[in-house]
């Protein structure tokens, strides 16, 4: 689960999407021709290789339009996954999955979530879909010919401390943009969207021979979700949306509300540091606090074996994600306020780093004046000191090339009700406050259920089994609360 929610977040940043509105929501469930029919045959060696449920996984690749304006031109490839229901006369139909990114690899995540405890209510009724979305790992890939040392950088700007350090980020931000624009796939730019992801969504569907799919998405995958049911409301099933983004997906005002998620989530681990005074950061929540902000000051100053402030804070924030890793976090602290050098983040792949800009930067529209950021990132450090000179600061969104060819989807209460929305309250990557407008968004299509814990990823990952029963009977029996629901917290087992 880590490395699924924590890399398509954290070490790599975040930002971007709205998508439908005018233009899809208008002509909704068009996706016109009958693709191919899926021929299924062994996955890609790594796919679910971690996983016993990897044997079983099937792999298989249909062709797509690049743009479905114009559906009988230049093709890209899908790469699609499936656990086929082991109980077929208990088969009701088939589940799209999506781990989240943008630029994350689905391809084995089916594998994954049986291996996690997915139920066997769940795992007999449907097969379970994955893939690799347009531009990512095994489906046609993008890059954006990023060096070793720009993949080592990531997309996570330096902490912004003062309006200077914005400007002088900002050449770095163009030059980051240009070479996505003109790298070898830069064909594929105005087309890899969230939007034609879902349209993907509906010829894997198709493909399938299914009238209707259902779907579990989580982290930008409850976006991805969001935007297929809007677009798509009558081939939607049992559609549940898991550590939501807002209504506006990966946009600017995602990205800077990575900064409220560390707020909401770090007094979760101040508590627990606090509570176990052998790692000497404080005996007290606001000890700990108050060493956040210390360790810092002198990584930014001083780096510990190449760790900086930086960096710092960018581990701290994806440690952040998982409850178990909260030990890990606490000792790479100790290690660093005794000078110690901690193992760096694993590099990121330089395809997930493209694909997210991809996505997050065509999806919708970016301020394109430094003056705009170093705003933000003014203000932001007020609201949000732990972050937020991050998360304000600029990004090659901001030089983005401006060949979109159509608005973003605008989420509305149009359709079935049939989404389930599933959030935990302290969620550093994708916090309560975004989720709520989605859920407001929607309106009588969806209910939501809210869990009093933290980190990021509820179903079926986290112990909560308040949430993950009410998940179930959805997926399993169609049961949906009446109204939302709040889970108390439970003692961890």
């Amino acid at each position: 689960m880590r490395k699924i929610f924590s890399l398509a977040l954290a070490a790599t940043a975040v930002a971007a999407a709205a998508m439908s509105g005018a233009s899809a929501a208008a002509t909704p469930d068009k996706v016109a021709a009958t693709p191919d029919s899926l021929r299924w045959g062994p996955c890609p060696q790594q796919a679910g290789s971690h996983n016993a449920d990897a044997p079983r996984l099937e792999c298989a690749t249909l062709g797509v339009p690049l743009d479905y304006r114009d559906p009988g031109g230049r093709q890209v490839e899908i790469a699609v996954s499936r656990l086929a229901s082991k109980d077929p006369s208990k088969r009701r139909g088939v589940l799209l999955t999506n781990p989240g990114g943008p630029g994350g690899s689905g391809l084995d995540y089916p594998a994954l979530l049986a291996g996690a405890g997915l139920p066997k209510d769940v795992l007999d009724s449907y097969d379970v879909i994955g893939f690799d979305p347009r531009g990512v790992g095994r489906s046609t890939p993008v890059t954006c010919d990023l060096t070793p040392q720009q993949q080592a950088r990531g997309n996570f700007p330096p902490y912004a401390h003062t309006a200077a350090d914005v400007a002088q980020e900002a050449p770095y931000a163009r030059t980051i943009a240009e070479q996505c624009a003109t790298s070898r796939t830069a064909w594929m730019l105005p087309y890899t969207t969230t939007a034609n992801t879902a349209r993907d969504m509906d010829r894997i569907r198709a493909a399938l021979g299914e009238p209707k799919v259902s779907y579990l998405g989580a982290s930008y995958g409850s976006y991805l979700g969001a935007v297929y049911t809007t677009m798509f409301p009558g081939r939607s099933d049992r559609i549940v949306l898991d550590s939501n983004m807002g209504p506006g997906g990966y946009d600017l005002t995602a990205f800077r509300l990575l900064g409220r998620g560390m707020e909401d989530r770090f007094p979760d681990f101040a508590a627990y540091a606090a509570a176990h005074p052998q790692y000497g950061l404080g005996t007290t929540p606001k000890q700990v606090t108050a060493k956040f902000f210390e360790l810092a000051k002198r990584l930014d100053a001083k780096p510990v074996g190449g760790i900086d402030g930086t960096l710092f804070r960018g581990l701290t924030f994806d440690r952040l994600y998982v409850e178990g890793l909260m030990p890990t976090l606490a000792e790479n602290w100790q290690a660093l306020d005794q000078g110690r050098p901690v193992p760096p983040p694993p590099p990121v792949p330089e395809n997930f780093l493209a694909s997210h800009l991809y996505v997050t930067c065509g999806d919708s529209r970016w301020p394109g004046k430094v003056r705009d950021y170093q705003r933000n990132a003014a203000i932001d450090r007020l609201k949000y000191p732990m972050l937020g000179g991050t998360t304000g600061s600029i990004k090659p969104c901001a030089y983005w090339p401006d060949g979109r060819v159509e608005p973003p989807v605008r989420i509305g209460d149009r359709g079935p009700s049939n989404v389930l929305m599933v959030q935990n309250e302290r969620d550093p990557g994708t916090p309560l406050v975004g989720a709520m407008k989605l859920r407001r968004a929607f309106g009588d299509r969806a209910t939501m259920v809210t869990t009093d814990q933290g980190g990021h990823g509820v179903y079926p990952f986290g112990r909560n089994m308040c949430a993950n029963n009410t998940v179930t009977a959805f997926l399993a029996n169609g049961q949906r609360p009446a109204e939302d629901l709040a889970c108390a917290a439970e003692p961890n087992k």
